[in-house]
């Protein structure tokens, strides 16, 4: 772990004075609502930041909350703005010819309106002559029809890297449901804003609640040195494929000699394995094209934005920052490969590994929202996967029936919390969570566990420097005392979209499918889509869903047991239910059957054996 003698200096104003550079005008207030009246979105909630940090929070994450919450319209150089604080990510504006291009449009339409309004509101009512989405998260797109008038067909260009659509539409595909439950946790969705409540992610405040959206992009970027020219600017772009994101992208404007270098460079340690889930990233290849964009855009950058946190002016101050960021990244991944080949386990390694003197003094390097630990955890099961070898570990019981077998070999749940309690005084608060854990899941109703393992959540957040820990602990701690509240580990909500393609759909629900409820069925149907020119074949058999597009007459499958015409819209009115619902709408028996053997709870469907 990380040696307490080698820390990154306070009296370093550097960050400060950039957090602050180029300052126009701030939203006031900072409170952004909805059509309807609600707030989605409050920064005013976090003036608490300006005072000292107390006792409930982490010195280093208090700090950068300070600088993360500053918000306001700010511009880099000439003919480059940026709104920061409006929402999770920023948004960036480049003035051209007739309009301006606007680089990744914020998580909410009503966020993106409102970054878009404050920008005009200084530098005129230009129109939005160009998009770019720099990657496939929902908070550099989401907010795309709040910049932009509601039109399936739009002329002007909305650029982005190669198999965005795929991966934004995808993200979370499979596990929507899980990843959104873990989401709440991470980003501290239901913790009050307070100095010993939410203090931010780390990488930015909160997620704000308003509307999402996709506006799909009408231009491809397919290679490294790729140009473009938008409204009369010149654009050169890098793709980053497989670093922070699965389609990524940085670009750089020569005329502006500013580089976007979108989320592979920012002022914290990023996630290798974000904790809401998701697949592994590729440490090694992100150190690479960090590399590469230093080679091809640093000598010649004069600022460096992103998108998320303050900007770096000044080409050696880039070149050093992008080369610090690949080292970091380079580092984590082959020290932990290396001690990986030693037969060390990912826990063990996260427990011995630390960063080098000179990037532990690094504000950039600490682990505000990515942390040494779980990182390394990440690239171990990049390449080992779950099991760590030992032959103990390769069938455990379920988390409950060990708890019980736990407290029962301890003497029972009132030792146990006994127990953790010692390691609390002797500040093991760690082995104290385990048994208390323990505790919990053998007996959630155990009121002495509960609340024993509550307050030591509480004290492992509020020392955390990591932002998504601390939320973890936290919200964690808020659960286990708020009798008869809904745990968000326990939520269920929806999945399917029209903007998705017809095959996502048919994955959605295949993951939804109760297999053993619908092992006695057997059926077939076969919708012809005209409008997409398309036709699609779903199989229910043996308890699972399949399903193909068919490209012949002939197709292999016998005759299905129901065809149906539809535009793809009535598909998706179908498919969710509002079709079946409509008595006018004919020859839905079959998908009627269909939805009703989707799973309608979280309790699954109980095997007898």
């Amino acid at each position: 772990m990380a040696n307490q003698e080698f820390q990154p200096s306070f009296t370093d104003t550097t960050d400060i004075d950039n957090a602050k550079r180029g300052f126009i005008d701030a939203l006031e207030p900072c409170i952004i609502r909805s059509s309807g009246g609600r707030v989605v979105w409050n920064n005013d909630e976090y003036d608490f930041l300006t005072g000292e940090c107390p006792p409930t929070a982490n010195p280093k994450l208090w700090r950068q909350g300070q600088l993360l919450s500053i918000q306001g319209l700010f511009k880099l150089t000439e003919g480059v703005y940026q709104v920061r604080g409006l929402d999770l990510s920023n948004m960036t504006i480049v003035e051209g010819k007739e309009g301006v291009l606007v680089i990744d449009p914020l998580t909410a339409v009503e966020t993106a309106f409102a970054a878009l309004a404050l920008y005009r509101k200084h530098r005129g009512d230009r129109k939005v002559t160009g998009v770019i989405y720099s990657h496939s998260h929902v908070d550099h797109f989401g907010g795309a029809q709040g910049i932009l008038p509601m039109a399936k067909n739009h002329s002007i260009p909305i650029i982005a890297p190669e198999g965005f659509m795929e991966e934004a539409t995808s993200e979370n595909l499979y596990l929507g449901n899980a990843m959104r439950r873990r989401a709440v946790y991470m980003y501290g969705t239901r913790l009050p804003k307070a100095p010993d409540g939410q203090i931010g992610c780390g990488l930015g405040m909160c997620v704000p609640t308003g509307v999402n959206s996709l506006v799909p992009p009408n231009t491809t970027i397919h290679r490294t040195g790729e140009e473009q020219v938008v409204d009369g600017v010149r654009i050169i772009f890098q793709l980053v494929p497989e670093s922070e994101a699965p389609s990524e992208m940085n670009f750089y404007f020569p005329d502006h000699r500013a580089l976007y270098i979108a989320e592979c460079a920012v002022h914290s340690l990023h996630n290798i394995i974000t904790l809401r889930g998701a697949q592994v990233r590729d440490a090694k290849a992100w150190s690479q094209y960090l590399d590469e964009s230093l080679t091809l855009f640093a000598k010649e950058s004069e600022v460096m934005l992103a998108g998320h946190a303050w900007p770096t002016w000044g080409s050696a101050e880039i070149a050093k920052f992008i080369a610090d960021q690949r080292d970091l990244y380079a580092y984590l991944h082959d020290q932990t490969v290396r001690l990986m080949n030693h037969g060390m386990t990912g826990i063990e390694i996260a427990e011995h590994l630390s960063l080098p003197p000179s990037l532990q003094k690094s504000w950039f390097a600490q682990g505000f929202y990515g942390s040494v630990s779980h990182n390394v955890k990440g690239i171990y099961q990049r390449y080992m996967g779950w099991f760590d070898g030992n032959p103990a570990h390769l069938w455990e019981h379920p988390p409950k029936q060990s708890a019980q077998r736990y407290v029962q070999c301890m003497g029972g749940i009132d030792k146990v919390v006994q127990k953790a309690e010692s390691f609390v005084t002797d500040g093991d608060l760690r082995f104290a969570a385990t048994l208390l854990d323990h505790a919990v899941t053998s007996d959630p109703s155990h009121t002495g566990a509960k609340k024993a393992l509550a307050s030591v959540f509480t004290k492992l957040g509020q020392a955390s420097e990591n932002g998504t820990w601390r939320n973890f602990y936290l919200t964690g701690a808020e659960y286990l005392l708020a009798e008869g509240s809904a745990n968000p580990r326990q939520s269920l909500s929806g999945g399917l979209r029209l903007e998705q393609s017809v095959e996502q759909w048919l994955t959605l629900l295949s993951i939804r499918l109760d297999g053993l409820r619908a092992a006695e069925e057997c059926f077939s149907i076969e919708f012809h889509l005209a409008d997409e020119q398309q036709r699609w074949r779903v199989n229910i058999n043996n308890g699972a869903l399949t399903y193909r597009k068919v490209v012949s007459k002939d197709d292999f499958g016998g005759r299905a047991s129901q065809t149906l015409s539809l535009t793809k819209p009535e598909l998706f009115r179908a498919l969710t239910g509002d079709a079946c619902a409509d008595s006018s709408q004919e020859g839905l028996d079959l998908v009627q059957k269909l939805l009703s053997l989707m799973e309608t709870s979280e309790k699954p469907t109980q095997m007898q054996l």
